[in-house]
């Protein structure tokens, strides 16, 4: 008996090293060989990396570096430091799929020229709808775009924007002047939402749109987060956001369905409602819906972001400071009213400008498309250090 438990604890240890390395190269054997063995014969190669530990794959150590340390970019040079810088490319296994990391504006570039090839695609399709502009594909994304593109891009629409935006900005800039020292980049992200809460619901600010913010950052925390739905979970409280919004979004569709016509607010929501195809179809409530709740996400941060480092370069580089208030106070010199229009934007030469160089030097937001074959599909996510 002595010699029996012997044998099974030594067998035991014995198998702890067998049982750790089976655990280390479990997703290198379970996603990378087969693609190996289908890329066998040609000249195309998969990026060096590892994928790590069978489901976590190295979210911990993304996270060790993103969260805990501060530290993101010693994440990717962690990689070029190992794997060498060669062509900028690295698979790993983040948010619970196999994936790779692209470092190089190259790489990027390439990317973003290769429809056919690297197909846009968000990570967490039932945080954003089933119906969202930013999942559907194909033929059903023609049909959303062009209902979305009509109902924001419309000349009727784009006034109505510039006619709401600028007072609502020049309020905030007076208001921030009183408070002497801000969080500049909680102030852009109320003013932001108050903006979008009135363009695209025809909400005023007041509770129910503080509500409404509440759960969209919940949602949007959910967007990236690891796809784990169990209790406490940021995905799953995402999951539950996305009920309330649909709801709170129900109500205001259902409403605007019993005004009458001289009671409508031509917002987004209105727009997307009324707006026919060329097949005279219209959008079904839950289409509304889900579009209204993932262009929210698709704007809301990123117009934020992009808002609070163009103040911050602004400050950084006064000499554009100067040349910006330079072409902004010609161009209302020779007009009547104190805010400008759509049609003037295009004049402003230089603003626009500085609006591209800020996105360009700013990561405004991680881009993650999937890449065929079927089953061993494999996510890239674009990685930029700010600044860069």
């Amino acid at each position: 008996m002595e010699i029996t438990i012997g044998v099974l604890l030594a067998c035991i240890i014995g198998s702890l090293p067998l049982l750790g390395l089976l655990t280390w190269w479990w997703n290198e054997i379970w996603y990378v060989l087969p693609l190996k063995f289908q890329l066998s014969g040609t000249a195309t190669k998969l990026p060096p990396g590892h994928l790590g530990f069978p489901f976590v794959g190295e979210m911990l150590t993304f996270l060790w570096y993103f969260k805990i340390l501060g530290r993101p970019d010693d994440f990717i040079n962690s990689k070029r430091s190992w794997y060498g810088d060669g062509v900028g490319l690295y698979r790993t296994h983040l948010f619970g799929s196999p994936s790779i990391i692209a470092c190089f504006p190259a790489v990027s570039k390439f990317i973003f020229q290769s429809n056919d090839i690297f197909i846009l695609k968000w990570p967490s399709v039932d945080i954003l709808g089933q119906n969202s502009l930013v999942v559907v594909q194909g033929e059903a994304h023609k049909r959303l775009r062009n209902h979305v593109t009509n109902a924001i891009t419309r000349p009727d629409a784009l006034c109505r924007i510039a006619a709401l935006v600028q007072p609502r900005m020049v309020a905030a800039l007076q208001s921030w002047v009183d408070k002497r020292r801000i969080n500049t980049y909680k102030e852009i992200k109320k003013v932001t939402f108050e903006n979008i809460g009135k363009l695209f619901v025809g909400l005023q600010p007041g509770q129910q749109l503080d509500a409404i913010d509440e759960l969209f950052r919940g949602l949007v925390r959910g967007v990236r987060a690891y796809p784990l739905n169990i209790p406490g979970t940021a995905y799953r409280h995402a999951l539950q956001c996305k009920k309330k919004l649909d709801a709170i979004f129900r109500g205001e569709l259902e409403k605007k369905k019993r005004q009458h016509e001289s009671e409508k607010t031509n917002d987004l929501m209105d727009g997307l409602r009324q707006i026919e195809d060329d097949e005279g179809s219209q959008l079904s409530d839950q289409e509304v819906l889900d579009n209204i709740v993932g262009l929210v996400i698709a704007g809301y941060e990123s117009t934020s972001i992009a808002s609070t480092w163009a103040i911050y370069y602004l400050a950084k580089y006064p000499h554009v400071l100067a040349k910006l208030r330079e072409e902004n106070t010609a161009l209302c010199k020779n007009k009547k009213r104190d805010f400008i229009t759509s049609e003037d934007v295009a004049k402003l030469k230089y603003t626009n400008k500085v609006v591209e160089e800020t996105i360009r030097m700013a990561n405004i937001a991680a881009v993650i498309l999937e890449w065929p074959p079927e089953k061993l599909s494999i996510k890239v996510i674009r990685y930029r250090r700010i600044g860069k």
